[in-house]
């Protein structure tokens, strides 16, 4: 059937049909290129850490020397078991532990860690490489720097704020959240990265942070409203809440942590916990202050060569940005 529109109008309105989709197409287009290039494609801003943490932190200078000195059968004397290693600069006890019954099991993996040097808890990035969306598995970064121990880190590479030492480097210096400060004395502290500078930490004697949360425990006791916290304002990253794989950090006294690995999203096997639910599990290991680190399929702890959980009971790896790690 014939339009009843004269010739002018319906040219007009294909016009304005076809300019709006083309406007929609670009626009599509324009957001897709956005967040490639913002989540997706690698930019690199330093191509070698070790280098650079070599020629820019002083710590990381005189433990190698402090290294160097030492008789090198001090490497033969650390004693490793299915669950365990035992070094001069570090002792490490793992275990397994299984909660509730079918869809409600909660299965989580607790690492205790009591050190001799602080500097023997140390941060890598994933390729050796510093930068926004450079990622690899926790287990690829622990396999390149000998790590005896490793968990996922905070994901740095994900955002660009954060105040981000380490290793004594200064790497990025936003403050934007609550972050965990890890001291050259032993001592490890939540903070307001907003209220201070990476140069006064770095001063003050802290050794590495991580930018993620929230704080879960202070002061021995759950912290309010956690149940409420979104970390980022990131797209598809606003909320940590709900019942989910997890990763922690807790303190016990000076040199004395413990690292929980919570797996999730696999019913029958591990369900995962919500915030509150995590930091119960800390109260329970005796923890003062508890912080929680990124989660979900980057939720990973690898000892000895291999993963000690399974991410999403699938034991498939998410790459990450960067781990705290144990050198063996």
């Amino acid at each position: 059937m014939r339009s009843s529109l004269p010739p002018g109008p319906r040219r007009r309105r294909r016009r304005v049909i076809i300019s709006s989709a083309l406007a929609l197409a670009l626009a599509v287009g324009g957001t897709t290129t956005w967040a490639l290039d913002r989540f997706v494609i690698e930019h690199a801003e330093i191509t070698d850490v070790d280098a650079y943490e070599a020629a820019n932190s002083s710590v990381a200078a005189d433990s190698a020397s402090a290294s160097a000195s030492e008789d090198s059968s001090d490497a033969d004397e650390a004693v490793v078991t299915d669950t365990g290693y035992d070094s001069d600069d570090a002792d490490v006890s793992i275990s397994t532990v299984v909660t509730g019954t079918g869809d409600d099991t909660v299965t989580y993996y607790v690492a205790d860690v009591a050190l001799t040097d602080a500097t023997a808890l140390r941060s890598a990035f994933a390729k050796n490489t510093y930068g926004e969306n450079i990622t690899e598995t926790t287990s690829d970064i622990a396999a390149d720097n000998n790590a005896i121990f490793a968990i996922n880190g905070d994901y740095y590479g994900f955002r660009d704020t954060g105040i981000v030492i380490r290793n004594g480097v200064v790497y990025r210096d936003e403050g934007a959240r609550q972050g965990l400060a890890f001291y050259l004395d032993g001592s490890v502290e939540v903070y307001d990265e907003t209220a201070t500078t990476a140069a006064d930490l770095l001063a003050d004697g802290v050794w590495n942070t991580v930018s993620f949360g929230p704080a879960i425990v202070e002061d021995g006791a759950v912290v309010d409203g956690i149940e409420d916290v979104e970390i980022d304002t990131n797209v598809g990253n606003h909320s940590i809440q709900g019942e989910q794989p997890r990763t922690a950090i807790g303190v016990i006294d000076d040199n004395h942590l413990v690292f929980v690995v919570v797996d999730g999203r696999s019913p029958g096997y591990s369900a995962g916990v919500t915030l509150p639910g995590l930091a119960d599990i800390m109260l329970s290991l005796g923890v003062t202050t508890a912080y929680n680190l990124d989660g979900g399929g980057s939720s990973t702890m690898y000892f000895n060569g291999s993963l000690v959980n399974d991410p999403l009971g699938t034991g498939t790896e998410r790459g990450t940005s960067d781990i705290l790690y144990l050198e063996g």
